[in-house]
């Protein structure tokens, strides 16, 4: 260990969050309908398998593009030469054309103001590198998404000051919460240089409210500091209110020819919306020249390839195929979400209303045997390695109420979902047989012999050594 650096041997990755350490117990005990049916059901994992089909549909119909032909003719060497890290324009093209349909075409893009990522996670990194030093802090409301820790902080220093945000009024952002985290800043002597928000919000699959962006708005503008609008689920919106980017707020209060018109970024990816995390595509976009440039020549370190870039411009560039993708998934996602409600409402289980997303926030506080996060991660495992679900603890979120969990609902199969509400069903019903009738709103202890049962998980939290005893 002594001849390596001290990055490659400290433990600032975040890997040792609960939310990568049930994606590690899922992995030595996958659930598999044939080869492995009472296996961990991974419900800790964002992603959209619902809307597969429309586009393999599409890639039998466009064969050149799929073949890497244009005309019939093939143009696999072009493609696999090397190409211009500020990407192809016909992608870049067609990806911002998309971004405006998400929108309702009530914002555009230029293409020439893009810069093309290896998936978000690379756009929201290369942000921090442009926008703050090591030792600097960025300001976020809680709870947010458990991989910013890694993302935000690991390989360029920036530090992350949380915004407090409450289940009182279902988790909004409010200007005395802007305040109180922008004064914890300055008492931990750390210079603030932005806000970033996910809209819609990770992990509670809501948009911000109008006011909420004019709030954000204004307090960036009164600190002079920078606002990134981490936007990758904007296509997830699928119930009013509708999604409303912050570029669109920020034209609504004519704001083009200001100062805050160049601090305010946004991060968007196809990872979400089309279901392509393995495709690695991600954007940021910005109106400041000086941003664009630096990002895009960082973005060297994580190019998206040419092959890549080929087959989605002339998927997206499609526009009756957008058009109706965008509509279809929407309705797909609404469905799968209903479902879950409606099925954690059978067990006794209420969330937290949403619109977006490929998740829902679970409000599991009636469960805790008493109201500390030591009492949630003692239910995290009981339901991890008992009822065998992975789903992702509120404090990996650094929700400040013990309690929430946040469950995915669209990575799955409808079988497979609807298995996973038999099993959480049966679990509620034998550790709490009369919670129906109690209010989700008070904590009850469990019952003496309950509570023995199910206390012969043992758990050690380790990045490298962690199982369940008996």
């Amino acid at each position: 260990m002594k001849f390596l650096s001290t990055k490659a041997t400290c433990n600032s990755h975040g890997q040792d969050s609960s939310y990568f350490l049930g994606w590690q117990e899922y992995e030595k005990n996958p659930y598999d309908e044939v080869r492995n049916p009472t296996g961990i059901i991974q419900m800790g994992l964002a992603e959209n398998q619902l809307s597969f089909d429309i586009l393999e549909s599409w890639m039998k119909d466009n064969p050149d593009a799929a073949g890497f032909k244009r005309d019939g003719e093939s143009i696999f060497r072009e493609l696999a030469l090397f190409q211009d890290y500020h990407g192809l324009p016909e992608f870049k093209n067609a990806l911002v054309d998309f971004m405006s349909e998400i929108r309702g075409n009530k914002v555009s893009f230029d293409a020439n103001k893009l810069v093309l990522t290896a998936g978000a996670t690379s756009a929201n990194e290369t942000l921090m590198f442009c926008l703050a030093n090591p030792g600097e802090a960025f300001l976020l409301p809680t709870p947010y998404y458990p991989g910013f820790d890694r993302d935000l902080k690991w390989r360029t220093g920036v530090e992350i000051v949380p915004i407090q945000c409450s289940s009182s009024n279902g988790f909004e952002i409010t200007q005395s919460a802007l305040e109180e985290a922008y004064q914890q800043a300055h008492e931990l002597n750390l210079k603030v240089k932005g806000v970033l928000v996910t809209n819609p919000s990770n992990p509670l699959g809501t948009t911000l409210t109008r006011e909420e962006l004019d709030l954000l708005i204004s307090f960036v503008d009164d600190k002079e500091i920078h606002l990134i609008s981490d936007e990758i689920y904007s296509g997830t919106v699928f119930d009013s209110p509708g999604f409303v980017s912050v570029l669109e707020a920020l034209k609504d209060r004519n704001l083009e020819d200001s100062d805050v018109w160049s601090r305010v970024h946004i991060v968007y990816s196809l990872s979400k919306d089309l279901g392509l995390p393995g495709f690695r595509i991600g954007a940021i976009y910005s109106n400041d020249d000086v941003v664009v440039a630096t990002a895009t020549k960082m973005s060297s370190f994580g190019l998206v390839s040419s092959q890549t870039q080929y087959l989605l411009s002339a998927m997206l560039s499609d526009k009756e195929f957008a058009i109706n993708y965008i509509a279809e998934n929407k309705k797909r996602l609404q469905n799968r979400h209903d479902m879950l409600v409606s099925g954690l409402r059978n067990a006794g289980i209420s969330c937290l209303n949403s619109n977006a997303g490929l998740f829902c926030w679970v409000d599991l506080r009636h469960l805790l045997n008493s109201n500390t996060f030591e009492a949630e991660m003692d239910l995290w495992k009981k339901i991890l390695f008992q009822v065998k679900l992975n789903i992702s603890p509120g404090s990996s979120c650094h929700c400040t109420e013990p309690g929430w969990f946040r469950v995915c609902f669209a990575n799955m199969s409808e079988e497979t979902l609807l298995l996973s509400l038999q099993r959480i069903k049966a679990f509620v019903a034998s550790i709490a047989p009369v919670q129906s009738t109690r209010s989700n709103t008070h904590l009850r202890p469990m019952g003496h012999s309950r509570r023995m049962s199910l206390s012969k998980w043992v758990f050690r939290l380790s990045s490298h050594d962690y199982e369940p005893e008996r």
